[in-house]
Parts: C-alpha cells; structure tokens; sequence
C-alpha cells in the first residue's frame, strides 16, 4: 500500500444514497448509512456538526446542542520509538477487505479510512453497477477531500473489485442479471469469484467487513411485504454475510477479524423501517454469534457486528424520516451529539486490532447510548422531571 506512515491509532475522548431500488447501500440499508464529514480528518479531528432539535416536545424546543469533538491521535513511523502514553491500535502489515464501499459516504467509507490510519491496506468490494463511477471518482480525484489522512497523506485503496453478494457464483445469477447492461463490462463479481481474485492477487487477508445492505419494500409495513420482498431483504443484509465469511474464511489469516453492521431495529420496534429489514438485521445478529463459534473454532477468527446510531446518507433517505430519528437520538440519548461516520470507523478499528482479541460473538453499540433507554423522554409525561439537557 502506497499508502500510510501510521503505525498505530491512539483514541481519546475530547468534550468540547444509494436509493432502496438499487440492490446494495454502503453502510447498511436506509438507517446503516452517513457521510463522513470530511474536514474532521484534518488533523485527525472528528467533529459531529450538530444542529437544533426540532419540536418533538415543547419542553425541548429552545433548547440547541452541543457538539462532541472525536480526537484519533495516530503515530507516524518518525515517533515510532517515542515513548507511547495509551494503548495504540496498530494494524500495519494487515490488509482488509471492505464489502460494500460504493463512494465516500456512509459507514464503509469511514471503516477503510480508521483501518488505513492504523495501517491496514485496504480493498474494497463495490456493487457492480456503481463501480464505473466509484472508480473515475477516485481516478478523477473527487474523493481526495475525503481521502485525507491524519498525517495530510491520502487514504489508497490498492485495489477495487467488482461485488454483488447476493449471488454466491456464477450458476446463481439469473440471465437477466447477465445481459443487464450495468453488469456489462464486468466480470468475477460473485462472492465465491471475488474471494479466489483476492486469494489470487494477495494470497490471503486479516480483515472482512461487511458493509452492505438492501431492502426493496423497505417503506412497507411488515403486513406488507411480500414473500418476494422479505426474502430480498434477508438475501441481501444478511446470508450475504455468511456467503461472504464463508468464501473468504479459508483465506482470513488465523488470529484476524470479521466484522459487520446493524441496527437497533433487530431488537426493538422501530416503525417505518420495513420490508423485513429489521428482520434481517435480526438474523444478521443471530448469525454473528453462531459464525463467531464456527469460524473461530476453525480459523481462529472473531466476529462482532456493530450495532450504530442514525446517520444521514444517501442510503437513508430511502426511509424518508432519517432526519426525525436523528433528531430523537439527539434530544432522548444519553450523549446528546450528533453520532459521525468516524465515530464507527473508530469502533472497527479497535474490534479489528489485538486490543479486541478476547471479544467475539458480540453487539457493540455505538449509538451514542440510546439503546440502553427505556423510554423517550421527551414525551410530555416527563415534562416536570429535573432531567439534564445541553443547553449550549
């Protein structure tokens, strides 16, 4: 990799779309998508640009919150023999595979940006038909802004390979799918093709992430969604996981790490968030416990999924209410700051690195806490409780 002169990432704390008809979002369908900003990497600064609430209760609508500032301090290779305060997260020498990175937005995006800083060398799987632009983007340097390194360098990504996770090999792919034009020009874009170029280009990997998601009927209601559309979205958010992490397994280098996203909407009622989607998720969360045993009994690999807070994207857009959950996380999560990209990318880094080597099997939240809320409280109920609220 062309690429970083990070050894290591060092985290502190400092107070201060792809439309749903297309067949994969970066970053998780509709909710699991954000943009990066991307002036916060200058520096190695992560800056949650936070707006007003809007009036989901009268008893919160004067009040405009405070943002949160994300510090990721990296060593260059010239500190390297400095004395080092903290645990660093070093990845150098590993190189990762990032499913479902198809511009720079939203969770993948920001996943290979933390994984570069620490060192990692980075591959991307881009849906087939948006890898035509994804890569005159990169070529034409449109993403040099958001490529930008805590040392000012540009994040490389060595190598982008075409993906569509829905279809296993080539017997699966239907022949409308072959003579479609978006796939001309296109080839090895399988789950079992991708991983031999890897295996072939490489030899093998440390890292697999999974960072894709779809669900074509996701605005209809669960009573709904038809067989059709239900299945589409199980196929798409979550088997693709396990055709992924079972293709690539025999290349993942033992000691390495998987790691995917989810949603809330697994575990909670999450109304408007449809068409079996939160039923995938489930699934895909179910299927990190059960895969976590199986792979890490034979290869000795983790596998955790990262359960994260709305962001505005492309993706999510598709729901039409992103802006209304963010606004409710805003005012009832017990950090009350926007939630960034690099917020998440960060958390990957850390499962990804010899610090996490114990956890597997798990959910990490970073959500900035409202999951662990039992209610909302800025339902008019609670208006004469001495609750905290950022007044700034």
């Amino acid at each position: 990799m062309a690429a970083t002169s990070f050894s290591g990432l060092q985290l502190a704390m400092l107070r201060s779309c792809i439309p749903s008809s297309q067949r994969f979002a970066d970053a998780g369908t509709v909710i699991l998508g954000g943009k990066a900003k991307v002036g916060s990497w200058n520096k190695l600064a992560s800056v949650s640009h936070v707006s007003s609430v809007q009036p989901f209760q009268q008893s919160f609508t004067s009040s405009s919150l405070k943002s949160e500032k994300i510090v990721t301090k990296a060593m260059s290779e010239s500190s390297a023999n400095a004395p080092v305060s903290g645990l660093p997260i070093n990845l150098k020498g590993k190189r990762a595979f990032i499913a479902g990175v198809a511009d720079d937005h939203g969770y993948g995006w920001a996943i290979a940006k933390s994984l570069a800083a620490a060192g990692a060398e980075i591959l991307v799987g881009t849906w087939v038909p948006a890898l035509n632009i994804f890569e005159s983007s990169l070529r034409r340097g449109k993403f040099d802004e958001s490529r930008i390194l805590p040392d000012g360098s540009l994040m490389e990504i060595t190598k982008v390979y075409p993906l569509d996770a829905v279809f296993d090999n080539l017997e699966d792919v239907p022949e409308d799918i072959k003579t479609n034009k978006r796939y001309a020009g296109s080839a090895k874009w399988t789950v079992q093709e991708v991983a031999e170029s890897v295996k072939e280009d490489f030899g093998t990997i440390d890292i697999l992430v999974h960072s894709l998601a779809n669900g074509p009927e996701v605005t209809k209601p669960l009573l709904e969604t038809s067989r059709k559309g239900y299945l589409a979205a199980i196929s798409a958010s979550s088997y693709s996981y396990v055709s992924l992490l079972k293709h690539f397994l025999p290349i993942l280098n033992p000691g390495g790490a998987s790691i995917s996203l989810t949603y809330i909407a697994s575990q909670r009622i999450i109304p408007g968030y449809g068409g079996g989607m939160s039923s995938a998720k489930a699934a895909l969360e179910s299927d990190t416990r059960v895969l976590a045993f199986e792979a890490g009994r034979k290869r000795k690999i983790r596998v955790n999924t990262i359960s994260a807070g709305p962001l505005r994207s492309r993706a999510a857009k598709a729901i039409g209410f992103i802006d209304k959950m963010i606004d409710y996380s805003l005012v009832n999560a017990p950090l009350q700051k926007e939630l960034s990209a690099e917020e998440v990318g960060n958390a990957a880094a850390f499962l990804a690195s010899p610090l996490a080597s114990a956890i597997t099997g798990t959910v990490l939240y970073v959500d900035n806490g409202l999951n662990a809320m039992g209610v909302g409280i800025d339902s008019p109920i609670f208006k004469d409780l001495d609750i905290p609220k950022d007044q700034h």
